[in-house]
């Protein structure tokens, strides 16, 4: 099959299981496609056994290996996804809540990585599991990140304060690179490819991959602006902005930068001042409306392959039981590092509980999560920490995304009425 082929079969199935949750269990569009596309993967997982002549789940893993999530959303999609979020931030305010966003970003998600990895290393031996201490920094690394796509997505129906609002998509939106980074350093020295990293040497990659990141995506902001400056042709923007989003991530990536952080700080150049200088009012309602549909298509698409993804992890009692332990715990770093990154500093005293709660229990993951563990090499390590990743992804998309507007009614009181379930 063609990639033309491939990708019209998952807008067929997008559309039907979208239809059937339309017609069934009417939850927002990505969470109902997850949880339909989950549900037909344990049904094909459970009959599998049953037909000892075929193998089921061989014709949707082919089509997902064809496919390759890691790949298709870490050099693809997440260029548009996090471009889609970046381009309609409250830059004015965001840059209010600076020190906020970069001790998030940066010091939280250390700490993430720091306080998951601890006990997980402790815990998986009283499960039978043994994981090296640089596999738990592995998996620490892949859940720091939040979502961008569905925390975004969740922060236009909120109604937070706009503070708030800007700490949360501004975290999101920069916290991928920097767990990326984690990610990139650890996984050669997990698999021996590098003998040791030292402070300096991830120090240095840090500032390559992140800072240097961010400075060109600046540059190549700045660059589409001064061409676009003048242009009246919404096509022209249009096509303006796409080549801005793929062509920042491809070049940062070429040149060992941070693509993630690259795409965001180009993305946030359309939407400062400069920004609204150079894009006309009508063609950036244009802009915005075609990057809304890109967003809302590519998210559908993302869920749906995370919920067919369940076909790839190998059912096991040790790793189910490390997964319902790392839920919970996962909810306990998230707050950990909420707290001693930036609460005690940057917020005011009566806003801090209220606060904590809500980027502590906002704190989606997503596709990023899981296509760093499905990027793991293969083995028995791969197998046992993909299905505590998976879980604890599904869990906060569907448990924590769903009951997010009871959380935020629950602490703003004085807020209009939300929507039960923000979509993802």
């Amino acid at each position: 099959m063609n990639s033309l082929g491939l990708f019209a079969l998952l807008l067929a199935v997008a559309t039907l299981l979208g239809i059937i949750n339309y017609r069934t269990l009417r939850l927002p569009l990505a969470i109902g496609i997850l949880l339909i596309s989950m549900v037909i993967s344990l049904i094909v997982m459970l009959l599998n056994p049953l037909f000892p002549g075929y193998d089921l789940q061989q014709v949707p893993q082919n089509l997902l290996g064809t496919i390759n999530l890691p790949r298709t959303l870490l050099d693809g999609a997440l260029s548009f996804l996090l471009f889609a979020g970046a381009m309609q931030v409250d830059l004015g305010m965001l840059v209010s809540r600076g020190k906020s966003v970069a001790a998030l970003a940066i010091v939280g998600t250390s700490l993430a990585v720091a306080l998951m990895a601890v006990p997980v290393w402790f815990i998986f031996p009283v499960f039978g599991l043994s994981v090296p201490f640089s596999w738990c920094v592995l998996l620490g690394a892949m859940l720091a990140p939040t979502d961008p796509v569905s925390v975004v997505g969740m922060l236009r129906r909120l109604g937070l304060p706009p503070a708030l609002q800007a700490t949360f998509a501004g975290e999101s939106l920069f916290n991928d690179g920097v767990g990326v980074v984690f990610y990139g350093t650890m996984i050669g020295l997990a698999t021996g490819d590098i003998a040791s990293v030292s402070a300096s040497d991830f120090v240095l990659r840090f500032l390559v991959e992140a800072v240097g990141g961010g400075l060109f995506g600046a540059f190549t902001g700045w660059l589409a602006l001064l061409l676009l400056r003048g242009v009246e042709d919404a096509q022209i923007d249009l096509l303006g902005s796409l080549a801005l989003a793929a062509g920042t991530y491809s070049l940062a990536n070429g040149l060992h930068m941070s693509g993630p952080i690259a795409v965001v700080v180009a993305g946030m150049s359309l939407a400062s001042k400069a920004g609204h200088r150079a894009i006309t009012q009508k063609s950036r309602e244009e802009m915005v409306g075609f990057w809304n549909l890109i967003d809302e298509i590519l998210n559908a698409l993302l869920f749906l392959l995370i919920g067919f993804e369940l076909l790839e992890i190998r059912p096991h009692l040790a790793p189910f039981l490390m997964m319902l332990v790392a839920i919970p715990l996962s909810v306990l770093v998230r707050g950990a590092s909420v707290f001693l990154s930036t609460i005690p500093v940057h917020l005011q005293p009566g806003e801090r509980g209220r606060a904590l709660g809500l980027l502590t229990w906002g704190g989606l993951r997503g596709g990023i999560s899981v296509a760093l563990a499905l990027g793991l090499p293969a083995g028995e390590l791969r197998d046992t920490l993909l299905p505590v990743c998976y879980g604890v992804v599904v869990f906060t998309i569907i448990v924590q995304g769903l009951t997010m507007g009871r959380v935020v009614r629950w602490l703003y009181p004085e807020k209009p009425s939300i929507d039960e379930a923000p979509p993802a």
